[in-house]
Protein backbone atom coordinates (compact mmCIF):
# COMPACT_ATOMS: atom_id res chain seq x y z
CA UNK A 1 0.00 0.00 0.00
CA UNK A 2 3.00 2.75 0.93
CA UNK A 3 4.24 1.73 -2.51
CA UNK A 4 1.32 2.36 -4.19
CA UNK A 5 0.68 5.47 -2.54
CA UNK A 6 4.37 7.29 -3.20
CA UNK A 7 3.90 5.98 -7.21
CA UNK A 8 0.64 7.75 -6.95
CA UNK A 9 2.94 10.89 -5.89
CA UNK A 10 5.40 10.61 -8.29
CA UNK A 11 3.40 10.80 -10.95
CA UNK A 12 1.23 13.85 -9.57
CA UNK A 13 4.97 15.43 -9.20
CA UNK A 14 5.79 15.01 -13.10
CA UNK A 15 2.54 15.56 -13.65
CA UNK A 16 2.45 18.88 -12.03
CA UNK A 17 6.31 19.89 -12.02
CA UNK A 18 5.76 19.76 -7.93
CA UNK A 19 9.80 20.14 -8.19
CA UNK A 20 9.01 24.13 -8.25
CA UNK A 21 11.88 26.76 -8.79
CA UNK A 22 9.97 29.48 -7.41
CA UNK A 23 6.32 31.74 -8.07
CA UNK A 24 6.64 33.46 -10.96
CA UNK A 25 7.52 37.50 -10.95
CA UNK A 26 4.39 39.13 -12.53
CA UNK A 27 4.94 42.29 -14.69
CA UNK A 28 3.92 45.88 -12.84
CA UNK A 29 2.19 48.72 -14.24
CA UNK A 30 4.39 51.67 -14.80
CA UNK A 31 3.40 55.48 -15.96
CA UNK A 32 3.76 56.21 -19.28
CA UNK A 33 3.83 52.90 -20.86
CA UNK A 34 1.42 53.71 -24.60
CA UNK A 35 -1.21 51.26 -24.98
CA UNK A 36 -1.20 49.94 -28.75
CA UNK A 37 -4.17 48.31 -30.65
CA UNK A 38 -4.88 46.18 -31.67
CA UNK A 39 -2.48 44.28 -29.55
CA UNK A 40 -3.88 45.40 -26.27
CA UNK A 41 -7.68 44.14 -27.10
CA UNK A 42 -5.64 40.71 -26.61
CA UNK A 43 -4.54 39.32 -23.40
CA UNK A 44 -1.25 39.66 -21.00
CA UNK A 45 -0.45 36.47 -19.23
CA UNK A 46 2.77 38.41 -17.76
CA UNK A 47 0.26 40.00 -15.52
CA UNK A 48 -1.88 38.64 -12.41
CA UNK A 49 -5.33 39.73 -13.11
CA UNK A 50 -7.27 40.48 -16.36
CA UNK A 51 -10.71 41.07 -17.57
CA UNK A 52 -13.10 41.97 -20.26
CA UNK A 53 -16.05 42.96 -19.06
CA UNK A 54 -19.56 43.93 -21.11
CA UNK A 55 -22.55 45.55 -19.62
CA UNK A 56 -25.84 47.07 -21.29
CA UNK A 57 -29.23 47.61 -21.71
CA UNK A 58 -31.45 45.42 -24.32
CA UNK A 59 -34.82 45.94 -25.42
CA UNK A 60 -37.18 42.95 -26.88
CA UNK A 61 -39.77 43.91 -29.69
CA UNK A 62 -42.45 44.86 -27.21
CA UNK A 63 -40.25 47.53 -25.76
CA UNK A 64 -39.57 45.10 -22.34
CA UNK A 65 -35.99 46.32 -20.41
CA UNK A 66 -33.71 43.68 -20.11
CA UNK A 67 -29.99 43.95 -18.85
CA UNK A 68 -26.65 41.57 -19.05
CA UNK A 69 -23.10 41.32 -18.29
CA UNK A 70 -20.75 39.44 -19.49
CA UNK A 71 -17.37 38.77 -18.18
CA UNK A 72 -14.29 36.98 -19.12
CA UNK A 73 -11.32 36.89 -16.16
CA UNK A 74 -7.51 35.86 -16.71
CA UNK A 75 -6.13 34.77 -13.64
CA UNK A 76 -2.70 33.94 -13.48
CA UNK A 77 -1.83 31.52 -10.92
CA UNK A 78 1.32 31.26 -8.89
CA UNK A 79 2.49 28.01 -10.31
CA UNK A 80 6.21 27.83 -11.34
CA UNK A 81 6.38 29.51 -15.32
CA UNK A 82 9.52 26.97 -15.99
CA UNK A 83 7.22 23.56 -15.76
CA UNK A 84 6.58 22.47 -19.00
CA UNK A 85 4.11 20.31 -18.56
CA UNK A 86 0.60 20.91 -20.51
CA UNK A 87 -1.36 19.52 -17.45
CA UNK A 88 0.17 23.02 -15.59
CA UNK A 89 -2.13 25.53 -14.20
CA UNK A 90 -0.56 28.48 -15.65
CA UNK A 91 -3.55 30.46 -16.06
CA UNK A 92 -7.53 30.10 -15.13
CA UNK A 93 -10.19 31.18 -17.95
CA UNK A 94 -13.41 32.01 -15.83
CA UNK A 95 -16.64 33.91 -16.71
CA UNK A 96 -19.48 34.93 -15.39
CA UNK A 97 -23.03 35.95 -16.85
CA UNK A 98 -26.01 37.53 -16.03
CA UNK A 99 -29.28 38.78 -16.74
CA UNK A 100 -31.51 41.43 -15.02
CA UNK A 101 -35.12 40.39 -15.95
CA UNK A 102 -37.84 42.40 -13.51
CA UNK A 103 -40.64 39.98 -14.12
CA UNK A 104 -38.23 37.70 -12.47
CA UNK A 105 -37.29 39.76 -9.84
CA UNK A 106 -33.37 38.94 -9.47
CA UNK A 107 -30.84 37.87 -11.56
CA UNK A 108 -30.26 34.70 -13.75
CA UNK A 109 -26.87 34.00 -13.17
CA UNK A 110 -24.28 31.29 -14.26
CA UNK A 111 -20.09 31.23 -13.89
CA UNK A 112 -17.23 28.62 -15.34
CA UNK A 113 -13.92 28.28 -14.07
CA UNK A 114 -11.45 26.04 -15.65
CA UNK A 115 -7.54 26.09 -16.45
CA UNK A 116 -6.22 27.31 -19.57
CA UNK A 117 -5.52 24.89 -22.48
CA UNK A 118 -6.03 21.75 -24.47
CA UNK A 119 -7.97 24.49 -26.89
CA UNK A 120 -10.66 23.98 -24.26
CA UNK A 121 -10.23 27.72 -22.46
CA UNK A 122 -7.70 30.80 -23.61
CA UNK A 123 -7.27 33.94 -23.95
CA UNK A 124 -5.41 35.18 -27.12
CA UNK A 125 -3.06 37.33 -27.41
CA UNK A 126 -3.48 39.11 -30.45
CA UNK A 127 -7.01 40.28 -30.12
CA UNK A 128 -9.72 39.99 -27.93
CA UNK A 129 -10.56 35.85 -28.47
CA UNK A 130 -11.78 34.38 -25.68
CA UNK A 131 -13.33 31.06 -24.94
CA UNK A 132 -14.47 28.57 -22.26
CA UNK A 133 -16.22 25.75 -23.41
CA UNK A 134 -18.98 26.96 -25.55
CA UNK A 135 -18.65 29.98 -23.67
CA UNK A 136 -16.79 32.86 -26.54
CA UNK A 137 -16.32 36.32 -27.34
CA UNK A 138 -14.29 37.40 -30.44
CA UNK A 139 -13.93 40.99 -31.45
CA UNK A 140 -13.89 40.51 -35.51
CA UNK A 141 -11.14 43.19 -37.60
CA UNK A 142 -13.78 45.40 -38.06
CA UNK A 143 -13.83 46.03 -34.34
CA UNK A 144 -17.25 44.06 -33.56
CA UNK A 145 -18.02 41.87 -30.44
CA UNK A 146 -19.33 38.43 -31.07
CA UNK A 147 -20.62 37.00 -27.88
CA UNK A 148 -21.80 33.47 -27.29
CA UNK A 149 -22.85 32.36 -24.32
CA UNK A 150 -25.19 29.27 -23.87
CA UNK A 151 -25.92 29.78 -19.48
CA UNK A 152 -28.03 27.53 -17.50
CA UNK A 153 -31.00 29.54 -17.91
CA UNK A 154 -31.01 31.77 -21.11
CA UNK A 155 -28.48 32.10 -23.95
CA UNK A 156 -26.81 35.06 -25.12
CA UNK A 157 -25.77 35.63 -28.76
CA UNK A 158 -25.10 39.02 -29.52
CA UNK A 159 -22.72 41.68 -31.50
CA UNK A 160 -21.63 44.54 -29.66
CA UNK A 161 -20.66 47.38 -32.49
CA UNK A 162 -17.99 50.00 -31.42
CA UNK A 163 -19.71 53.69 -32.12
CA UNK A 164 -17.14 55.67 -30.94
CA UNK A 165 -12.92 55.26 -30.21
CA UNK A 166 -11.53 53.55 -28.24
CA UNK A 167 -11.71 55.47 -24.21
CA UNK A 168 -8.55 55.55 -22.40
CA UNK A 169 -8.66 55.47 -18.39
CA UNK A 170 -6.58 57.73 -16.08
CA UNK A 171 -3.61 59.03 -17.76
CA UNK A 172 -3.68 57.67 -20.93
CA UNK A 173 -4.94 54.22 -19.81
CA UNK A 174 -2.88 54.07 -16.32
CA UNK A 175 -5.53 53.81 -14.12
CA UNK A 176 -4.34 54.71 -10.24
CA UNK A 177 -6.22 52.80 -7.86
CA UNK A 178 -4.16 54.21 -4.71
CA UNK A 179 -1.56 55.91 -3.39
CA UNK A 180 1.25 54.05 -4.36
CA UNK A 181 2.66 54.21 -8.29
CA UNK A 182 2.07 50.35 -8.59
CA UNK A 183 -1.25 50.33 -7.29
CA UNK A 184 -2.57 50.57 -10.78
CA UNK A 185 -3.79 48.95 -13.92
CA UNK A 186 -3.99 49.41 -17.89
CA UNK A 187 -7.92 50.30 -18.95
CA UNK A 188 -9.76 51.28 -21.61
CA UNK A 189 -13.29 51.11 -22.13
CA UNK A 190 -15.66 51.27 -25.36
CA UNK A 191 -18.71 53.38 -24.18
CA UNK A 192 -21.60 53.64 -26.87
CA UNK A 193 -21.80 49.88 -28.30
CA UNK A 194 -24.85 49.33 -30.45
CA UNK A 195 -26.02 45.70 -29.47
CA UNK A 196 -27.95 43.25 -31.48
CA UNK A 197 -28.96 40.05 -31.25
CA UNK A 198 -31.06 37.14 -29.53
CA UNK A 199 -31.51 35.86 -26.17
CA UNK A 200 -33.03 32.30 -25.95
CA UNK A 201 -34.94 31.11 -22.52
CA UNK A 202 -37.06 28.12 -22.28
CA UNK A 203 -35.81 27.55 -26.48
CA UNK A 204 -37.38 30.65 -27.32
CA UNK A 205 -35.47 33.10 -28.91
CA UNK A 206 -35.87 36.53 -28.39
CA UNK A 207 -34.59 39.58 -30.89
CA UNK A 208 -33.07 41.93 -28.31
CA UNK A 209 -31.73 45.50 -29.54
CA UNK A 210 -29.76 48.40 -27.22
CA UNK A 211 -26.48 49.55 -26.39
CA UNK A 212 -23.69 48.20 -24.03
CA UNK A 213 -20.15 49.50 -22.27
CA UNK A 214 -17.09 47.14 -22.31
CA UNK A 215 -13.97 47.71 -20.63
CA UNK A 216 -10.63 45.97 -20.46
CA UNK A 217 -8.14 46.02 -17.43
CA UNK A 218 -5.01 44.59 -16.87
CA UNK A 219 -2.77 44.78 -13.54
CA UNK A 220 -0.61 42.55 -11.09
CA UNK A 221 -1.00 45.29 -8.01
CA UNK A 222 -4.47 46.67 -7.48
CA UNK A 223 -5.88 47.57 -4.20
CA UNK A 224 -4.33 49.21 -1.43
CA UNK A 225 -3.83 47.09 1.89
CA UNK A 226 -6.52 48.72 3.69
CA UNK A 227 -9.66 48.79 0.71
CA UNK A 228 -12.31 46.16 1.36
CA UNK A 229 -13.89 46.73 -2.62
CA UNK A 230 -14.88 49.34 -4.99
CA UNK A 231 -18.68 50.97 -6.49
CA UNK A 232 -17.97 51.66 -9.96
CA UNK A 233 -20.15 52.83 -12.73
CA UNK A 234 -20.24 52.91 -16.64
CA UNK A 235 -22.74 54.90 -18.13
CA UNK A 236 -23.96 55.62 -21.79
CA UNK A 237 -25.68 58.59 -21.54
CA UNK A 238 -28.54 60.14 -23.50
CA UNK A 239 -26.59 62.70 -25.73
CA UNK A 240 -23.17 60.23 -26.78
CA UNK A 241 -21.00 61.35 -24.08
CA UNK A 242 -20.13 59.24 -21.48
CA UNK A 243 -19.18 58.85 -17.76
CA UNK A 244 -17.17 56.50 -15.71
CA UNK A 245 -16.78 56.84 -11.78
CA UNK A 246 -15.30 54.55 -9.47
CA UNK A 247 -14.31 54.61 -5.61
CA UNK A 248 -11.98 52.51 -3.67
CA UNK A 249 -13.20 51.90 -0.07
CA UNK A 250 -11.85 51.13 3.30
CA UNK A 251 -13.82 48.80 5.85
CA UNK A 252 -14.88 52.27 7.00
CA UNK A 253 -16.92 52.91 3.70
CA UNK A 254 -14.41 55.96 3.42
CA UNK A 255 -12.85 56.66 -0.12
CA UNK A 256 -9.39 54.74 -0.34
CA UNK A 257 -9.20 56.79 -4.40
CA UNK A 258 -11.23 58.12 -6.77
CA UNK A 259 -11.43 58.52 -10.61
CA UNK A 260 -13.81 60.03 -13.26
CA UNK A 261 -13.93 60.12 -16.83
CA UNK A 262 -16.08 62.51 -18.13
CA UNK A 263 -16.64 62.50 -22.43
CA UNK A 264 -19.11 65.12 -23.96
CA UNK A 265 -21.36 64.53 -26.62
CA UNK A 266 -18.79 65.81 -29.33
CA UNK A 267 -15.67 63.78 -27.95
CA UNK A 268 -13.68 65.69 -25.57
CA UNK A 269 -12.85 63.80 -22.22
CA UNK A 270 -11.88 64.89 -19.14
CA UNK A 271 -10.17 63.38 -16.33
CA UNK A 272 -11.03 64.23 -13.24
CA UNK A 273 -9.25 63.45 -9.97
CA UNK A 274 -10.61 62.91 -6.45
CA UNK A 275 -11.19 66.01 -4.83
CA UNK A 276 -14.18 66.84 -7.64
CA UNK A 277 -15.68 63.35 -7.11
CA UNK A 278 -17.90 61.96 -4.09
CA UNK A 279 -20.47 58.77 -3.92
CA UNK A 280 -23.42 59.50 -1.64
CA UNK A 281 -25.52 56.31 -0.28
CA UNK A 282 -29.21 57.00 -1.25
CA UNK A 283 -30.81 53.86 -0.36
CA UNK A 284 -30.04 50.83 0.79
CA UNK A 285 -31.29 46.80 -0.25
CA UNK A 286 -30.21 44.09 1.98
CA UNK A 287 -30.05 40.79 0.35
CA UNK A 288 -32.17 37.89 1.82
CA UNK A 289 -29.88 35.26 0.44
CA UNK A 290 -26.39 37.12 1.83
CA UNK A 291 -27.23 39.30 4.74
CA UNK A 292 -25.04 41.96 2.39
CA UNK A 293 -26.37 45.75 1.85
CA UNK A 294 -25.84 47.46 -0.68
CA UNK A 295 -26.80 51.46 -1.47
CA UNK A 296 -28.05 50.61 -4.57
CA UNK A 297 -28.97 54.03 -5.16
CA UNK A 298 -26.33 56.50 -5.21
CA UNK A 299 -25.26 59.84 -5.77
CA UNK A 300 -22.01 60.61 -7.74
CA UNK A 301 -21.27 64.14 -7.24
CA UNK A 302 -18.61 64.97 -10.13
CA UNK A 303 -17.12 68.88 -10.07
CA UNK A 304 -20.97 70.45 -9.47
CA UNK A 305 -22.65 68.01 -11.15
CA UNK A 306 -25.26 65.17 -9.58
CA UNK A 307 -25.64 62.65 -11.12
CA UNK A 308 -28.21 59.96 -9.34
CA UNK A 309 -28.33 56.27 -10.29
CA UNK A 310 -31.48 54.21 -10.17
CA UNK A 311 -31.43 50.35 -10.53
CA UNK A 312 -33.71 48.37 -12.80
CA UNK A 313 -34.49 46.14 -9.75
CA UNK A 314 -32.46 46.08 -5.99
CA UNK A 315 -32.05 42.20 -6.80
CA UNK A 316 -29.44 42.44 -8.72
CA UNK A 317 -26.50 40.16 -6.16
CA UNK A 318 -24.12 38.10 -8.04
CA UNK A 319 -22.37 34.95 -5.98
CA UNK A 320 -19.74 33.65 -7.81
CA UNK A 321 -18.44 32.24 -4.56
CA UNK A 322 -17.86 28.93 -6.98
CA UNK A 323 -15.06 30.92 -9.10
CA UNK A 324 -13.99 34.13 -7.81
CA UNK A 325 -15.15 33.55 -4.61
CA UNK A 326 -16.37 36.56 -4.25
CA UNK A 327 -19.84 38.29 -4.04
CA UNK A 328 -21.26 41.54 -5.25
CA UNK A 329 -24.31 43.65 -7.29
CA UNK A 330 -23.65 44.43 -10.26
CA UNK A 331 -27.20 45.58 -12.28
CA UNK A 332 -28.83 47.77 -14.44
CA UNK A 333 -29.55 51.42 -13.57
CA UNK A 334 -30.42 54.60 -15.18
CA UNK A 335 -29.00 57.84 -14.41
CA UNK A 336 -30.64 61.15 -13.87
CA UNK A 337 -28.26 64.26 -14.28
CA UNK A 338 -29.62 67.18 -11.62
CA UNK A 339 -32.18 65.45 -11.62
CA UNK A 340 -33.31 64.90 -14.84
CA UNK A 341 -33.27 61.74 -17.05
CA UNK A 342 -29.39 61.70 -19.03
CA UNK A 343 -29.20 57.83 -19.77
CA UNK A 344 -28.67 54.31 -18.61
CA UNK A 345 -25.65 51.62 -17.95
CA UNK A 346 -24.03 49.78 -14.98
CA UNK A 347 -23.45 50.22 -11.21
CA UNK A 348 -20.96 47.82 -9.80
CA UNK A 349 -20.47 47.10 -5.78
CA UNK A 350 -17.95 44.75 -4.21
CA UNK A 351 -16.76 44.03 -0.59
CA UNK A 352 -20.26 44.59 1.34
CA UNK A 353 -20.15 40.73 2.08
CA UNK A 354 -16.55 40.44 2.87
CA UNK A 355 -13.19 42.15 1.88
CA UNK A 356 -12.79 41.44 -2.09
CA UNK A 357 -9.22 39.82 -2.50
CA UNK A 358 -7.82 39.56 -6.27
Amino acid sequence: MNYLRWLIYFIVWLATGSAIAGPPVFSKVTQGRTLSFPRDFGAHPDFKTEWWYATGWLQTPDGKPLGFQVTFFRSATEHDTKNTSRFAPRQLIIAHAALSDTAIGKLQHDQKITRAGFGRAFADEATTKIKLDSWTMQRTSDGRYQILLPARDFTLSLTLQPTQAVMLQGDSGYSRKGALAEQASYYYSEPQLAVSGTITRRGKPVHVTGNAWLDHEWSSTVLDKNAVGWDWVGLNLADGGALMAFQIRSAEGKPVWQHATLRDAKGHTQSIDASHIRFTPLKQWRSPRTGASYPTSMQITVDDVHWEVVPLQNDQELDSRLSTGSVYWEGAVTVLRNGQPAGRGYLEMTGYLKALKL
